[in-house]
């Protein structure tokens, strides 16, 4: 599998990772042609090579004619679906467009379809985030991971003030991903886009192992003394994490003690039908010596956000937190045996030592015990004898 790696030692933002990609393989002629793909006329671009610490980066640039002041979320959304993208490439982008609206609404208290997007509704910010979604499927990219991220220090002015690094939305956008502060005099490295672009695109952190097969960087706006101003890609072939038994997952948890018990777990039942992997209820004590209980999800990269929404509108949590996690699964596979003359399925895994293992389906072993007058440890047996003889 073709993965894409972030290595942002220097921050991430979008004109970076256009850059990048350009260096690792991306026709300079089709980011050039995007404009107008996009509807927006006028708009020249840039690439030419610099340097950023002794490193030979490419830098993009966009000589864009005047515009209205910023975008609405809703506009963004039309130019979207206008314009002729890949469905995948659509989403994706809308997803990132949203959550950076979402989170400046948050942080201003507004709903996010009247926040006046500054960072979001500037045509520079348009592209970088339809072409750094787009550019990765030109590549052939099948999964995108992106190690720690380096944040900046100080300040910055914003149309909103002068903000600490990281500016409050992105530092909202970027919550359950790996990150670290500095270096020292480095003001900010990450914009919103940037941190969108990781949000989106990163399965998590890079797998422990991985062929590379080619890198670049795309250069930053400042030129530091000494140190590279860049974000490096690297193009791989997925190692250990792409084996069958193997994926990157997202753990969201949320700790609660003033919902009725009955109403979590049908919060909890939710989940697992919208695609959780997993759903777990387990005690907690919480401050002041309460009884509460902690939900866990275990959900797809891909799914995290939607399943983060359920569980704040169907329980009475505040906060959901997040990790990326790797999880190792067992192969396996479902049959159907008979016992007694009746259909039981079973879920059968291949253990790392070359053995198997059955499971029964309890609702099956169940009904079956019901149906025959014998206990359902009798039924469980038999099942399990079936399984092994079939296997």
């Amino acid at each position: 599998m073709r993965i894409a790696i972030l290595d942002p030692f220097s921050g991430i933002s979008g004109d970076m990772t256009l850059g990048a990609l350009i260096d690792v393989g991306l026709d300079p002629a089709w980011l050039e042609a995007l404009p107008a793909r996009l509807g927006l006329p006028g708009v020249a671009v840039e690439i030419r090579e610099v340097l950023r610490g002794e490193i030979v980066c490419r830098k993009v640039d966009f000589e864009i004619p005047p515009q209205p002041h910023g975008r609405h979320i809703r506009e963004i959304r039309s130019m979207l679906a206008a314009a002729e993208l890949p469905p995948v490439v659509r989403e994706r982008a809308d997803r990132a467009f949203t959550l950076i609206a979402e989170q400046e609404g948050t942080i201003h208290g507004m709903p996010a379809d009247e926040v006046h997007l500054h960072e979001v509704g500037a045509v520079d910010a348009i592209l970088d985030v339809v072409g750094a979604v787009w550019g990765f499927e030109m590549l052939g990219v099948e999964r995108v991971h992106c190690g720690p991220i380096q944040l900046g220090d100080g300040f910055v002015r914003a149309a909103h003030g002068v903000l600490p690094v990281p500016a409050p939305a992105t530092l909202r956008i970027l919550e359950g991903v790996p990150v670290r502060p500095g270096p020292d005099g480095s003001g900010e490295l990450v914009t919103p886009t940037g941190a969108a672009l990781v949000r989106v695109l990163s399965a998590g952190l890079p797998p422990r192992e991985y062929v590379p097969r080619r890198s670049g960087f795309g250069a930053g706006s400042k030129d530091f003394r000494g140190r590279a101003n860049a974000l490096r890609i690297v193009l791989a072939d997925a190692g250990e994490l792409d084996r069958d038994d193997g994926d990157v997952v997202v753990q969201l948890v949320a700790d609660v003690d003033d919902m009725s018990p009955e109403y979590l777990a049908g919060a909890a039942e939710a989940l697992r039908e919208a695609g959780a992997l997993d759903v777990v209820l387990v005690p907690v004590v919480m401050k002041k010596g309460r009884s509460g209980t902690r939900l866990e999800v275990l959900a797809r990269a891909d799914d995290a956000d939607r399943l983060e929404a359920m569980m704040l509108v169907r329980t009475t949590t505040i906060g959901v937190r997040r990790w990326i996690a790797e999880r190792r699964v067992l192969p396996r596979e479902e049959r159907t045996i008979d016992v007694l003359g009746h259909a039981v399925r079973v879920k059968v895994v291949e253990t790392p030592d070359g053995g198997r293992r059955a499971k029964p389906e309890y609702d099956d072993v169940a009904r079956v015990a019901l149906a025959a007058n014998r206990t359902a440890e009798d039924i469980l047996r038999l099942a399990i004898l079936a399984a092994e003889r079939g296997a």
